[in-house]
């Protein structure tokens, strides 16, 4: 989130924070956190450490959403593309404000949609006048309806989809249905867990994210319920920031109430921002792609990163992992 959506995104953190009853972010980090990002903005893309190296794009036929793939599809060799489609953090309308985590998502053979056009890093438009942060509401302390949906994630899908079987489509046959995840950040995060429920979804990532414990409807135009776990029917993973990050009790609680699916719980003391901003995604970026290849392709290897009492992440001292299901 850059401008006018990084406030905004500022702002429902903020939002969050309240709804929780987690303390205020501390003025003084949100100022350091709006520095890191302006000299983010400054930075080139991450082009991934996986096997194929990844770019940042528009589409024509996907205007308002970005692209994230392999630069040479003819280098797949005959290897289909996973798809992840993304919830941004704020659920801005900034479809490069993970950039370095999607672009290492990515270089592993995956088609990677955001919603909202390119107003982060190398190729960024200018971001429209509209597009100015409003805190909340004086009245009800609420939040305004966020900029994208998860209808919005999920058109991403139907447009990867949809390119598979069209002629003339670069994507044309390269495509599994069968490895189809979503993903999200913050209040993306609370979209992937909405969109969790459409049943061509394999697995589901939630990000520094959970849903409202109190029930508060603190977001407009966006109906967020603890029943929405029940939805969930594949495979989920929730990565929080520690105890310092806002949705740290919403998370632990969804992952708490979760029984019927697989679920685990990855916690490390990084904040509510993660590592997204860190070269090719961090240690976040890291495995991620290790549970969408281990849950979407099933790659025994990347799974030894959460299965086993001596997991990759069991003795990571970074990372904390709790299981059930798993």
């Amino acid at each position: 989130m850059r401008i006018g959506m990084m406030a905004l995104g500022l702002a429902l953190m903020a939002g969050t924070a309240l709804a929780q009853t987690a303390p205020q972010p501390d003025p003084e980090a949100a100022r350091r956190m709006a520095e890191m990002r302006a000299a983010d903005a400054k930075r080139p893309d991450s082009t991934g450490t996986g096997p194929f190296t990844a770019i940042k794009e528009a589409d024509p036929g996907l205007p308002d959403h970005t692209i994230y793939r392999p630069a040479d599809l003819s280098t797949l060799s005959g290897k289909k593309l996973g798809v992840v489609v993304w919830g941004n953090g704020g659920c801005a309308a900034d479809g490069a404000s993970a950039r370095h985590h999607l672009a290492q998502i990515a270089s592993y053979g995956y088609l990677v949609v955001a919603p909202g056009r390119i107003y982060s890093g190398p190729g960024a438009l200018p971001r429209p006048a509209d597009a100015a942060a409003r805190g909340p509401d004086p009245a009800t302390g609420r939040l305004p309806q966020p900029a994208t949906t998860s209808a919005d994630v999920l058109k991403g899908l139907d447009w990867a989809l949809a390119e598979n079987g069209r002629e003339g489509s670069r994507y044309k046959g390269l495509i599994d249905s069968a490895q189809v995840a979503v993903a999200g950040h913050s209040c993306g995060g609370l979209q992937a867990i909405a969109a969790g429920a459409d049943k061509r979804i394999k697995t589901v990532l939630v990000h520094n994210s959970g849903v409202f414990n109190d029930g508060k409807q603190a977001i407009a135009g966006m109906t967020v319920d603890k029943a929405m776990l029940k939805a969930l029917h594949t495979p989920t993973l929730y990565v929080l920031g520690g105890k310092g990050d806002v949705a740290w009790p919403n998370g632990t609680d969804d992952y708490s109430r979760i029984t019927h699916v697989p679920v685990a719980l990855v916690d490390g003391d990084v904040g509510h921002g993660g590592t997204f901003r860190e070269d090719n995604g961090g240690d976040v970026g890291r495995f991620s792609v290790a549970w969408l290849n281990w849950q979407l392709r099933g790659d025994a290897e990347a799974g030894k990163l959460f299965k086993g009492s001596d997991c990759g992440l069991c003795s990571d001292p970074k990372w904390k992992i709790a299981r059930k299901g798993i």
